[in-house]
Formats: C-alpha cells, structure tokens, sequence
C-alpha cells in the first residue's frame, strides 16, 4: 500500500543499503568500487564514536584486502600476534597466530568508530555518502518480472525493473518511494529490514552480563598481547587498543549500568596479574548477550547481512568479523549480477555460504560464553584444568587460532 505523503518512487537505483555500521560500509564500499549505484542511509544522526568492536581477523583482513581497505587499517591498528590464558601472573596457555598461514597473522585491534571512519571516507572517494536519520518504513512489491518469496531464488531486481520498492522516512516526517534493484538489510539486531520481511530470528539470552571499558591502563605485560585471566570469581579479557588505551571484558552476574574505574580496578585487583592500575576510564557500558540466527539470509531481491542475520556473544570478538565477510561477499555477487557477469542463481551462494559461518561461530562462541560464566569455584577449577589440557597440544593450539582467525570459514 501507498504510505500517506509519500513520493512516487523514481527510476530504480542498484542497491538500497539500509545500515551504516562497518557491515553496511563494506557493502557499499564493494559496490561502488564496482560501479553500482548505491544509496546507504542510516536512522543514527551519526556514526559509531565509542570503539565497541574493536577486533579484526586475519581472515577479515584478507578480504578488506579485496576492496583495498586492509592497509590502511593495518595503518592504524595495534598488531597483536599473542593470545595468553592466564590465571594471575601465571601463563596457562599461549596461542601464537605467527605460524597461521596468512598475510595477517595476528589480531588486529582498532577501534569500530575508526573503522566506520575509514570505511566512509572510502566511500566518499568512490561517489558514495551516507544519508542520516532516514530509515525504513516498509516496503512495496515491485512490478518486476522475478518471483519473490522467503528464501527466494527468483530473478526479482535483476530484469524487468527494480526488485523492491522501500518506503523511508525522513527527518522530517515526509516519505519517499525508493525503487532498487536490490536491498541490503545491514541495520542491527533488532533490524527493520528483517522484520518487514516477516524473517523469524530465533535463538536465546545468556543469564550473565558483561562488562566492557576502555581505560588507561598501567601494568607490567606486554603491549602486543590479549590476555585472558581466569579467576574464581569469573574471567576478564584485556587487550591493547592504540593510544595507549586497553580495552577490558569481564563476565559478571550483574554488572554494573555505568562501569567506573574503581569497578574496572576492583576486577583487575581480583582478576588480574596483580600490581594494575587503571589511571581513567574513556569509556564503558554493560550488555548482555544472545545467540540468533535468522532463518533466512534472503526473501527475494531482499538480504540480510551481519547482526542483522546472526548475533551471538563477543567471546573472541568473531561478530563484525562476521559481518564485514558477508558485506564483501554479498557485495560481489551482486555487482556481478548487476553487471551480466554472472546469472541471477550465482546470488544463492551467499546463503549457502554465509549461513554455515555463522552456525559455526555461534557454536564456538557459544562454548566459550558457557565456559567463561560457569559458576562455583568447583565448575571453575575444572574448567581450568580442562582449558590447560587441551591447550598443551600445539596442534590444538593451532587449530583454535585459525578457529579464531576464521580462516576455517
């Protein structure tokens, strides 16, 4: 149905990107870099300006490297080729990424906010911009000669005109009609996109929060390393973040709403190394987490990508990964549609490969989450041990860095 005040949509443009997060960057960075016509809007006045995700695998790397975006944020980011398990001062087990063969063996660990900035200033050099505080109403059918439906594998937004009519909302009140060949839903978790589409998105929450902080941090360990302490009262990761910042995860049963040093201080006291000193606190919140995934990627010309698809805990700090991957991907296949370089069919490879990543990621992360939130000093001492056993393998060691990585996806 036609939305009260809405314009007439216009001529059909390539692509509707609706997200502008680091998944919905890299798309329309991909597509334009292709000669796509793409629109990205955003109902954020403004991008990302707190670091949240703040880690980038090898194998995020490797395909960054494909739209020319992984030197510079190598740039920009701090290498860490180290991950220890800890428990106080003492090192458990050291998973070493060094060996992984990859150009990028190692984590790299840059600030999500730095890392929109750096997508969207490559956008802006491609022709693109991101239009704030406009988002998506519902959609329309097209007049199109394709088939539509969830799932769908039909030749809608490739011939006979535009795929999807979407209907946004501005800032103002007014709508307008936009008529696109295709539509990438790249809004989050709780995206619009996939509930206009009727998408189910089942999974759970997690009984324990966390904490995450970034703070100035003063310590004996090195600087190149992520480090996770296991203690009786729970775990805390804590890893290096440029300018000399740290960033810190911690399970607990109920963190608190607003962290504050003395909070950070008072994990790191119970939790650490011993002989820290948190100096300010730049930032922190406590979430909570879930494992979902949606039942489709795709209903007709529509697709999902990123938390928009999957969410699960940051337990190894998989999530953008994830997303970035389905970006780039989801990105070429279109703008090879888009360009008669491929048939439409090509386009059922970014479910059947995509969707199979994120299964298994949510199983490793859901491991890691359930082992880090047991309870009871008992459950907690065996989880240890068992951590310690398994990691004395190399081999193994080996195996859950490329896990890590994602270069086993």
């Amino acid at each position: 149905m036609m939305t009260s005040g809405s314009e007439p949509a216009r001529g059909p443009i390539d692509v509707l990107i609706v997200g502008a997060g680091p998944v919905g960057l890299a798309a329309a960075v991909t597509l334009r870099g292709r000669g796509a016509s793409v629109r990205i809007v955003d109902a954020a006045p403004q991008g990302a300006t707190t670091s949240r995700a703040a880690v980038i695998h090898a194998r995020t790397l490797e395909v960054l490297e494909s739209i020319d975006m992984a030197a510079t944020l190598v740039g920009e980011g701090v290498v860490v080729p180290d991950f220890t398990v800890r428990d106080g001062g003492r090192t458990l087990a050291r998973l070493d990424f060094r060996g992984l063969r990859t150009p990028y063996p190692y984590t790299l660990m840059l600030s999500q906010a730095r890392t929109e900035e750096l997508l969207h200033a490559a956008l802006a050099e491609l022709g693109g911009q991101v239009e704030r505080e406009v988002e998506l109403d519902t959609f329309m059918r097209a007049n199109s000669g394709g088939e539509g439906g969830a799932g769908g594998e039909g030749g809608a937004g490739v011939a006979g005109g535009a795929g999807e009519v979407a209907v946004l909302r501005h800032p103002d009140g007014t709508h307008e009609q936009v008529a696109a060949r295709f539509v990438i839903g790249a809004d989050g978790s709780r995206s619009r996109v996939r509930q206009e589409r009727g998408i189910a998105f089942d999974g759970s929450e997690y009984a324990a929060s966390f904490v995450l902080a970034d703070v100035v941090l003063r310590w004996s360990l090195p600087a190149d390393e992520v480090q996770l302490f296991l203690a009786t009262r729970g775990l805390v990761v804590v890893a290096p973040l440029p300018g000399g910042r740290h960033r810190i995860v911690a399970t607990m049963d109920e963190a608190p709403a607003q962290p504050t040093v003395a909070d950070v201080q008072h994990i790191l006291d119970e939790r650490g190394p011993g002989g820290a000193v948190v100096d300010s606190l730049v930032w922190g919140s406590r979430f909570r987490v879930a494992h979902r995934l949606a039942a489709t990627y795709r209903d007709g010309a529509v697709f999902l990508a990123g938390d928009a698809a999957h969410v699960h805990s940051p337990a190894g700090g998989q999530g953008m990964n994830l997303g970035i991957q389905d970006a780039v991907l989801l990105g070429g296949l279109l703008a090879d549609v888009l360009g008669g370089e491929r048939g439409a069919d090509a386009l059922a490879q970014y479910e059947r490969l995509r969707r199979p990543a994120a299964r298994r990621v949510i199983a490793l992360t859901d491991r890691m989450t359930r082992m880090a939130t047991l309870r009871g000093p008992i459950l907690r001492g065996l989880r240890d041990g068992a951590i310690r056993a398994v990691l004395h393998s190399r081999r193994r060691r080996t195996a859950l860095a490329r896990r890590i990585a994602q270069l086993d996806a």
